[in-house]
């Protein structure tokens, strides 16, 4: 039978409207069409089938094009304006197939002449039924494309951070619940991985959002200046000092101070700064006069910072004053899902900057960008989309200038770039290794179901036993399920799972799935 579609709940029949004003060929289509597989709605009047069109949406339309209270042209026109992606077949006599024919030119999919020959109007109906999926398909991942732009091109919530794997909705949780406290903050991660980003979401999501937010990279500044340029100085205090400065700490008074590159600071400097910590005051160099300290701690760096410990370049108990709350930033290699999204984002910035809209990347491109290792994280990414929107001589950005990057065609092969090529094989099953679930009506339920089955399951956890991630291993797991399901074509697994397909190209490279199965 063709007349099913495969539902989250297993198969679910198409619905076929047939609109005739003779009985007997409603009854014969109803026969025919129930036979494949269909469920079939029937109507005997164009005013009943365009009502039934209002109420619900039919997979395929069979309609009369001689009906006497509407005009079989109007009637595909109608059915067209009520559901636009419902298609529509003209059932005719012979006498009227030069009508039939005006009829394509109103969109109709094809004509069946009477008397119908219902081998060929299977043939017919089946073709119907596919292009209605296929818009839809098409419908659905253009609209995750503009609904990502719309998203991406707005303020986030989390000012500017960009992402949604586990590993950073995991960060995200953290700012929400450690933004409106005082909690010093320690951001690990390394360079290019944006975590000058998680700062300013932190500030601009706490209670001193409206007060200033200084920043300081350590390493940038000159060891001989840099307690002045912290800490502030009065005049005459050295040479040089030819008037009363306030430096960072003081700039940031009610704010948020992030110190960059922690591990850089002088290690003489470190235990004043742990004082001002510890004692909430400070003094300008050259004045014995304390100042208030009042500034919420945010400091950064891109290095082990049990490593700088050792070497020296970082004293213990300030990195422990320093680590109230502790943020470790994923490199962009471990959550390759989130690089078409970061990457449709850096276009759209472009884009507007250098008056390049409406561009968009190949499949090439997108395939080019989750085969390659990003050493350099988010940065170097950006610097490559930004590259891409300059030097791109039309509105379709076909591969990306990476440095020592495979060709994009090697790379679309590598990563299953055809939707067509089954390049996963598919596993034998075997009734032990599957798991008896009752058929539900709804996706909640079934997700709730399958939800409780996998936390039944689980272990009681250890005392001094790290706990797997659940959330990763469901994911690899429904991944490989839909690869299976779909012999290994990526594009139905993606469109399986309603996701964008480059997103599950990220996740199959993220947990090292290719070849698995």
């Amino acid at each position: 039978m063709f007349g099913k579609s495969h539902g989250e709940s297993g198969d679910v029949a198409n619905k076929a409207l047939v609109i005739d004003d003779d009985p007997f060929t409603l009854d014969l289509f109803l026969y025919e069409l129930s036979s494949q597989g269909f469920e079939v709605t029937t109507a005997n009047s164009g005013s009943e089938g365009l009502e039934m069109l209002r109420g619900q949406d039919f997979d395929v339309v069979l309609t009369d094009l001689n009906m006497p209270d509407i005009n079989g042209i109007e009637m595909v026109r109608k059915s067209h304006e009520l559901r636009p992606n419902t298609e529509v077949i003209v059932v005719t006599g012979d006498d009227s197939t030069e009508r039939a024919v005006e009829a394509i030119r109103e969109r109709a999919f094809d004509y069946i002449v009477k008397p119908v020959d219902f081998g060929k109007l299977f043939t017919v109906v089946r073709n119907a039924v596919e292009r209605k999926r296929q818009t839809l398909i098409n419908e659905r991942q253009a609209a995750e494309i503009r609904q990502l732009r719309d998203r991406l091109s707005s303020k986030t919530s989390f000012e500017g951070i960009i992402g949604g794997a586990r590993s950073m909705q995991n960060i995200y949780e953290i700012i929400e619940n450690v933004a409106e406290s005082d909690a010093n903050i320690l951001i690990l991660g390394e360079s290019g991985t944006g975590k000058e980003v998680i700062a300013n979401a932190i500030h601009y999501k706490s209670h001193r959002s409206r007060m200033p937010f200084v920043k300081v990279n350590c390493s940038a500044l000159p060891k001989d200046l840099i307690e002045s340029q912290l800490f502030g100085h009065v005049k005459g205090s050295f040479t040089g000092a030819n008037a009363d400065k306030t430096g960072f700490i003081g700039q940031a008074n009610g704010g948020s101070l992030l110190l960059d590159e922690i591990g850089e600071m002088p290690i003489d400097l470190q235990p004043k700064l742990l004082r001002v910590l510890q004692e909430k005051v400070y003094y300008r160099v050259g004045s014995d006069k304390p100042q208030q300290a009042d500034f919420r701690l945010i400091c950064a760096t891109n290095r082990d910072p049990f490593e700088a410990i050792k070497d020296g370049n970082l004293r213990e108990d300030l990195y422990y004053r320093v680590n109230t709350i502790e943020i470790r930033i994923p490199p962009l290699r471990d959550r390759m899902e989130d690089v078409p999204m970061l990457a449709e984002h850096f276009l759209h910035e472009y884009g507007e900057k250098y008056g390049r809209k409406g561009q968009e990347f190949a499949q090439s491109a997108y395939d080019q960008m989750l085969n390659y290792t990003w050493r350099g994280n988010v940065r170097e990414l950006q610097h490559s989309i930004e590259r891409a929107v300059l030097l791109s001589k039309g509105d379709k950005i076909e591969r990306l200038d990476i440095p020592n990057s495979a060709p994009a065609v090697a790379v679309a092969a590598a990563a299953g770039g055809s939707s067509t090529t089954n390049d996963i094989p598919s596993p034998s099953t075997s009734a032990a290794n599957t798991v008896s679930l009752p058929r539900l009506m709804g996706s909640e339920d079934l997700f709730s179901e399958v939800g409780k089955l996998i936390v039944d399951r689980l272990p009681d956890p250890v005392d001094g036993e790290t706990q797997n991630d659940v959330f990763d291993g469901i994911e690899s797991g429904v991944v490989l399920a839909a690869l299976a399901r779909t012999n290994g074509n990526k594009q139905a697994a993606a469109n399986l799972l309603g996701l964008y397909r480059p997103r599950l190209y990220g996740m199959i490279k993220r947990h090292k799935l290719e070849g698995k199965i």
